[in-house]
């Protein structure tokens, strides 16, 4: 899956707002029932709110996208709130992160045009790919303590230390395929793994809550959606927040 990722990361426009709207819309059929929605009405509401926002963003509103994202996530939950079995708060908390962290994603590739912006999705996919990765081939390899056993008992400390040297490695290279400062991007690379590892306990908190061993099944031997996705969604926060900070992608920072 990941050469055509990279090549609707790299296109970026019409085709990775089709791609991040998709995704969105799936990740919230999968939050909806994870968090005891059902499987009627309150699954598609959820599934749409998570998405909508992306649509607007995608058509140039940005204010209707955030408008949308609010409102959307207030209907979720005054709407989970009489629906028998469902958490409104995990529904509506979970709603909420998937569609603004989908619109970061989706800003990343529209933030004005400055350079790096490009290269700055298709980083922010290779550094999350390269931390799932690296996190488990040293946790495998070394083993060791446990970094939440109570969340995700398979997850070591050599693991999340794993996960970080392989994204500091992806900055290193990419630093100098675009011609960006190594000694700042290095450790906006760090920063983005640990926010994917991070990401990635966050769900693992929610399908303990609600005791799933999965989001999904629509990946076959790989879960759902959302367990392929959580630490990018986090990772898409944090680089939209520091390219915003910033008024510029990492990539585009000189030293």
């Amino acid at each position: 899956m990941a050469p055509p990722a990279l090549a609707v990361a790299w296109l970026g426009g019409p085709l990775l707002a089709a791609l991040v709207i998709v995704a969105a819309a799936g990740m919230g059929w999968e939050w909806a029932r994870l968090t005891g929605c059902g499987a009627g009405p309150m699954v598609g509401l959820v599934a749409v709110v998570a998405c909508l926002p992306s649509v607007a963003l995608a058509l140039g509103e940005a204010p209707l996208a955030f408008v949308l994202a609010l409102a959307g996530t207030a209907s979720v939950w005054l709407t989970a709130r009489r629906s028998t079995g469902a958490d409104a708060d995990w529904a509506a908390l979970g709603t909420a992160w998937i569609a603004l962290a989908c619109m970061a994603c989706l800003w990343l590739d529209r933030a004005g045009g400055r350079p790096g912006e490009r290269w700055t999705v298709v980083w922010l996919f290779l550094t999350v790919w390269a931390t799932d990765t690296g996190a488990y081939v040293a946790g495998r390899s070394l083993g060791g303590p446990r970094l939440a056993a109570a969340l995700s008992p398979n997850k070591t400390w050599a693991g999340f230390a794993g996960g970080i040297v392989s994204a500091a490695a992806v900055a290193w290279a990419m630093a100098h395929v675009a011609d960006a400062s190594v000694a700042l991007l290095v450790p906006v690379g760090i920063g983005l793994s640990i926010a994917s590892q991070l990401g990635d306990l966050a769900e693992s908190l929610a399908k303990r809550r609600f005791g799933a061993k999965d989001s999904g099944s629509i990946i076959p031997g790989h879960g759902g959606l959302l367990d392929r996705l959580d630490g990018m969604l986090a990772a898409a926060a944090f680089a939209s927040l520091l390219t915003l900070a910033a008024g510029a992608s990492p990539l585009a920072w000189r030293g």
